[in-house]
């Protein structure tokens, strides 16, 4: 448990970093992916999650 709690503190420093750091920058970023048709979001997503699950792999292994 105590490891996990670590991997969410880390998550989300990382998620957050990009509204500390570029507030501005982030919402122009934003407005502009409404522009992306979902299908693209969802397969950056899939590719994401997938290179998640193999760091977790690799770093378990």
């Amino acid at each position: 448990m105590e490891f996990f709690l670590c991997v969410i503190g880390m998550t989300l420093i990382i998620e957050g970093l990009p509204y500390f750091a570029f507030p501005e920058q982030l919402k122009i970023w934003l407005t502009e992916m409404l522009e992306i048709p979902d299908n693209i979001l969802r397969g950056m997503g899939f590719c994401l999650m997938m290179g998640g699950l193999f760091l977790v792999y690799l770093g378990k292994r």
